[in-house]
């Protein structure tokens, strides 16, 4: 009776646009983190810019889960809406705690291929995107899917590319443990990319 009466009821399909709003969130700050390391003349004011878009996503977020509690029938399963949302938020959280720390630590230079890690994040993000502009239609979602988890493989060469050139060149051991922690927060939010995309790729399953 249950699966009857969700075929009869309307589902509320603006989900789909909010989540497309905190996808697009979440590129955004990507972007600016992007920005502030290709331009680090002004940490502070880079790190605020990216801030903003933390909390931007905070707010679309805590509006998803609201409205979650207040829908009877939703697009797809309740479970699944709360993990995607909650998965594409991890991302801009690692991305702004990685510009905080640049402000934190006092980082008066970036190291060379950090901004290419930065880089293979924001494009993730765009991935992510037009995974989410297509969730409702699923036209070609699993493409996007498997492009972030390309991305995310590319980011953890980079990651450890990046480690190693820092144990080789560094002999600060302050900078090594500054530097490594940084690179290893932006990767991580590659891995956050990628379990959005195993969301998505459940949610796809389901309903195919």
């Amino acid at each position: 009776m249950p699966g009857f009466l969700q075929k009869l009821l309307p589902r509320d399909q603006s989900f789909f646009r909010m989540f497309v709003a905190q996808a697009e969130n979440v590129q955004a700050g990507a972007q600016a983190m992007v920005d502030m390391l290709d331009n680090f003349s002004n940490p502070a004011a880079g790190a605020s810019r990216v801030e903003t878009y933390e909390h931007a996503g905070d707010v679309i977020t805590h509006d998803i889960m609201k409205k979650l509690n207040q829908t009877f029938i939703t697009p797809f399963d309740r479970e699944d809406i709360h993990e995607l949302a909650s998965r594409i938020d991890d991302v801009i959280d690692l991305v702004d705690a990685a510009a905080t720390r640049l402000v934190t630590y006092r980082v008066e230079k970036i190291r060379p291929g950090v901004l290419g890690l930065a880089t293979t994040v924001r494009d993730a993000t765009a991935q992510i995107v037009a995974a989410v502009r297509v969730l409702e239609e699923e036209d070609h979602i699993l493409d996007h899917c498997i492009e972030i988890n390309r991305l995310e493989n590319v980011a953890d060469r980079q990651c450890r590319q990046l480690i190693a050139e820092l144990f080789e060149q560094e002999k600060d051991p302050v900078q090594i443990i500054k530097w490594k922690e940084i690179i290893e927060t932006l990767e991580f939010a590659t891995d956050k990319c990628e379990d959005v995309a195993n969301v998505i790729e459940t949610v796809t399953l389901k309903n195919a």
